[in-house]
């Protein structure tokens, strides 16, 4: 009897592309220095970032602006974006969302005016954190080097401020991220000190110079500027058959994978080829 075991030797898996979480105060390089990154696609939440010595590096690297015009101040157009960016032909390496601490707070504070004084136990923050999760799971698909920025907050324990820390989902974001980087300007140089890292070359807590060439030197320039790919969503035809099917069989909101089908069809738009033709397979097995 054939195995069912799906385990691959791990030798024989692609390197992943980095996946970097940057906070600092303002002018201490996040964006500047990212913008050096190969052939960016930039996100720009804040409407800064049109200066010349900013379009300057965006069109040297072969990158492309998308603003406040084009939508970047809604989370909808932002994720839609990143859905392109993963199921499209392109020649994109590198996303860079400036800032997350913008989009997100700014879908907070739209939802405190909406609840006005009934806004309590952090009611205000679920709709933004909903919509960065549906975000995430797209950047988890994404192959490109990925790079969000977020403003500097102080961080308290026991009424006094014993240190600084990100300005976007609290205590989530660094389970999403491979990297998460506090950087500084000393002087006239960009320093980046790890706060969380899965990376070897990057250890906690161990300033490095924050700059493409050192970045890159440590990660591994062939992976950063390897070519990106893009996965094959369902066909609508497959879509189609799942719907119909789902129709026909008797579905039990009791059993884990009965339930998410009944909770994901509305999606399935947005589920990759392969796993489609699974489903579809799953819910035939069901008629049999």
């Amino acid at each position: 009897m054939p195995s069912k075991l799906k385990a691959v030797d791990p030798k024989a898996t692609e390197p992943k592309k980095p996946f970097i979480l940057v906070f600092g105060k303002p002018a201490t390089g996040k964006t500047f220095v990212s913008l050096d990154f190969p052939s960016v696609f930039f996100i720009d939440t804040e409407g800064g970032a049109t200066r010349d010595h900013y379009t300057s590096k965006l069109k040297a690297s072969g990158g492309m602006y998308l603003g406040i015009e084009q939508g970047s101040q809604d989370f909808d157009v932002i994720t839609d974006q990143v859905k392109a960016l993963c199921t499209e032909e392109h020649n994109f390496k590198t996303l860079i969302i400036d800032s997350g601490s913008k989009i997100f707070n700014m879908e907070v504070a739209k939802e405190a005016d909406r609840l006005g004084d009934k806004d309590a136990f952090g009611a205000s923050k679920k709709p933004a954190i909903k919509q960065m999760r549906r975000l995430m799971s797209w950047l988890n698909k994404l192959d490109m080097n990925i790079i969000i920025t977020a403003f500097e907050k102080p961080l308290w324990a026991g009424g006094e401020q014993t240190g600084v820390t990100y300005d976007l989902w609290d205590h989530q974001m660094e389970h999403e991220i491979d990297l998460c980087l506090h950087v500084q300007k000393l002087g006239a140089n960009y320093t980046a000190r790890p706060r969380k890292s899965r990376l070897l070359g990057f250890p906690e807590g161990v300033s490095f110079p924050w700059s493409y060439e050192e970045f890159s030197s440590r990660y591994g320039e062939e992976i950063i500027n390897r070519k990106s790919t893009h996965i094959a969503l369902a066909k609508p035809e497959q879509v189609a058959e799942a719907i119909k099917l789902i129709g026909i069989v008797k579905l039990d909101e009791n059993n884990k994978q009965d339930k998410w089908v009944i909770e994901n069809q509305t999606s399935f738009d947005e589920v990759e080829e392969e796993k489609m033709t699974k489903i579809i397979s799953y819910l035939k097995g069901k008629i049999a």
